[in-house]
């Protein structure tokens, strides 16, 4: 049963009061946002009257947007410490009404300034004040058919509390109310089942301990199968509309080309992964071989291929692990990131009420945090490269970026971390001579590679029927969704694999269904730290000092740019080709060690 938090060593807890010491202070925050709130009125309908009311607009409303996300980053974080404790969820609550009404009081700015005559506004961003605004001026000039009028988009602005509740009900659906059951350990012991311990499970030598564990898992999720169909087709339902109400063709559209991709980028994600599901197959026959088994279930698809081969890696095992592996980006990259982990970056145990899985965020006023739920796994040692991957990528946006172009674009958003990774399995690859941690190791990168790029794809493509069933007008029931996913599990796995019918229910647990057409970004953006990674490996101290630009660049301009200027062009196959070339030949290198 996990513990409660106030029975975690504090050395194991982010240190939120780096952001706000007490509520107090959270609270004179909120109170200057809506106070910042009035002084925007004095600019409506001024925008284009001078570059000097432009600029001031523009710094004024940028303070309400940093002390906002401030005040949202802290309440969320502060929530996923425990969902259980009601004032927490009362911050997080203030918090989101404050973004609809900031939202909604700066809703009138971009129809304004997309009004300013082009060569007005060329003439404004002259003054050096206003330079600095040109990148940002060129995509609102390029997404100008999509803004709508300044009373429409205030209309849309007051949606957004709405348009949250799809991802709020399954929040609190599968991390405050859901209730998992007693199961029997290898030992026979009855241990209660979480979302964290279930991974452990699921790589149990014990076939009948998987089996159980998976299982009783989505019974669970079965009890509130109708809850969250309906929940689902809710948040479908909401990004078509704002598509149709922004006059995209598609969800899909609309969501791509806040990017400024094209939708053929994630079709040709998918084709290609098609077109290479052989290899998957292969590795998914190799493992039924290995396993030695008649049949393989779903439960079957995770346990570690070397039976006898079981370690386990405490933290501070695994901050030692994480520090040697990427030694190679240079004393600065692995200063700052032995910083962050000895200074309250990281919140590292599962505690009772606290969110799943993991995540790194943070604000442009604070350092980046990471939420950790940390099992003493392989899994996880990977996982803490993984998330500081995205932290050191955020502290390098924020400090060498401007505000404006503090964040780097979504489509960037898992390079850095998975290259992280790819440099950390290199290291422990070198330093082993123990063929059965090699071939462990090689196993887990699989299993990486099968979840980040196969699997996600997977999830990209059930994401692309699901919306456009619903935009074509045909209803899409439970059975519906089950029946989709279990089909593409199907295509996907091949015919070495028993379909348990449990599998059919997996699209209920996934949280990132309610960010549509988010998930594909993993299969990309594993496919493109591949190839910076082997850059890296080649190209010496010139190839890191090109990725750390790439990390410094933030979104100081479109993504795909970002990336070509690292090596990347992923308007073609070649980085997917091959990123999944490279499994295959993997797999075939498993394939001798295991005979």
């Amino acid at each position: 049963m996990p513990k409660k938090r106030q029975d975690i060593g504090e050395e194991y807890k982010w240190k939120l009061s780096d952001i706000y010491p007490d509520e107090k202070a959270w609270y004179d925050d909120y109170s200057k946002v809506e106070r910042l709130l009035g002084e925007m009125e004095k600019y409506k309908g001024k925008l284009g009257s001078s570059a000097r009311e432009l600029y001031e607009a523009i710094k004024l409303s940028e303070e309400i947007e940093r002390r906002g996300e401030k005040l949202y980053v802290y309440a969320r974080m502060k929530r996923d410490e425990d969902n259980t404790l009601s004032s927490s969820q009362v911050l997080c609550d203030k918090a989101e009404m404050l973004g609809v009404k900031v939202n909604s009081q700066l809703s009138f700015m971009i129809p304004e300034m997309m009004d300013i005559p082009d060569e007005v506004l060329d003439k404004f961003l002259e003054e050096p004040e206003l330079a600095l605004y040109k990148h940002y001026f060129d995509e609102l000039r390029r997404k100008k058919e999509h803004i709508l009028s300044a009373n429409e988009e205030k209309i849309l602005a007051m949606t957004a509390d709405l348009s949250t509740a799809p991802s709020q009900i399954f929040n609190m659906l599968n991390n405050a109310d859901i209730k998992f059951p007693v199961i029997k350990d290898e030992e026979g012991k009855e241990v209660e089942l979480t979302k964290a311990n279930f991974g452990r499970f699921m790589e149990s030598p014990d076939r009948e301990v998987r089996k159980e564990a998976f299982k009783a898992l989505y019974s669970s999720y079965a009890k509130l199968k109708n809850t969250l169909g309906a929940t689902l087709n809710s948040s479908i339902k909401r990004d078509i509309f704002y598509a149709r109400v922004r006059q995209y063709s598609s969800a899909l559209e609309a969501s791509l080309d806040g990017d400024n991709v094209k939708v053929e980028v994630y079709e040709n994600l998918i084709a290609t992964v098609h077109k290479h599901i052989g290899a998957l197959h292969k590795y998914i026959a190799l493992r039924k071989k290995v396993l030695g088994v008649d049949e393989l279930h779903m439960y079957d698809l995770y346990v570690p291929l070397v039976k006898e081969y079981k370690k386990e890696y405490d933290y501070n095992k695994a901050k030692e692990l994480v520090l040697e592996g990427l030694k190679v980006l240079g004393d600065d990259y692995v200063n700052q990131l032995k910083k962050g982990m000895e200074n309250g970056w990281i919140d590292v145990y599962e505690n009772e009420g606290k969110t799943g899985g993991a995540y790194s965020w943070g604000c442009y006023d604070s350092h980046p945090y990471v939420l950790l739920n940390y099992d003493n796994r392989l899994d996880d040692v990977f996982t803490l490269a993984h998330e500081m991957g995205h932290a050191l990528h955020s502290y390098y946006s924020n400090t060498n970026q401007p505000y404006v172009y503090s964040q780097y674009p979504i489509l960037l958003a898992e390079v850095a971390s998975t290259v992280n990774e790819s440099l950390l399995l290199d290291y422990m690859l070198k330093n082993t001579n123990d063929e059965k941690e090699k071939l462990y190791l090689i196993n887990h990168y699989l299993e990486e590679f099968r979840g980040t790029v196969y699997r996600q794809t997977m999830f990209a493509e059930f994401e692309k029927i699901v919306h456009e069933k619903v935009e074509k007008g045909e209803p899409v029931t439970v059975d519906e969704f089950c029946k989709i996913y279990r089909e593409l599990n199907r295509f996907y796995y091949g015919d070495e694999v028993v379909l348990d019918d449990e599998i059919s229910l997996e699209w209920a647990r996934i949280p990132h269904f309610y960010s549509a057409f988010y998930v594909y970004k993993y299969a990309t953006g594993f496919s493109a730290a591949t190839a910076i990674k082997e850059d890296i490996k080649e190209g010496g101290r010139e190839a890191v000092e090109r990725y750390m630009e790439f990390l410094k660049a933030g979104g100081s301009d479109y993504p795909l740019n970002i990336l070509k200027r690292a090596g990347v062009d992923l308007t073609t196959p070649e980085p997917i080709e091959k990123a999944l070339n490279y499994f295959a030949s993997l797999v075939e290198e498993m394939e001798k060690l295991v005979k």
